[in-house]
């Protein structure tokens, strides 16, 4: 892929993939925390038995999202790295590299914030 067009191309995408991720991965983060607050709630009003582990189900669904979708930002984030190096030998200073080294660098420091 030595073709300055493509390479451009594959750095949108993969700083566009990068950047929906982590986005998604601090959305299931909150729906989780959302849940381990409604779970506290309900345990502690005494409510039914099936309440109780519905929201138990619910936290343990946002729980596996959570890791789920911290594996597939670990790929992007390979991929984009991937295409970085690329990129730098092939375009030099260009708005997309920069672009993408940007998503990256904020991409990696909301995955230590956002992602367990």
């Amino acid at each position: 892929m030595s073709d300055p067009a493509s390479i451009r191309r594959q750095l949108k995408i993969k700083t566009g993939v990068a950047t929906r991720l982590l986005k998604e991965g601090k959305m299931y983060q909150q729906e989780a925390q959302d849940q381990q607050r409604k779970l506290d709630k309900l345990s502690a009003e005494m409510t039914e038995e099936w309440d109780v582990k519905n929201a138990t189900r619910m936290m343990e669904e946002a729980d596996r999202m959570i890791k789920d979708s911290s594996q597939r930002i670990g790929n992007a984030l390979e991929d984009l790295k991937a295409i970085v190096l690329s990129a730098k030998l092939a375009l030099g200073e260009n708005p997309d590299l920069l672009n993408a080294e940007k998503a990256l660098m904020e991409a990696e420091k909301g995955l230590d914030v956002a992602i367990v």
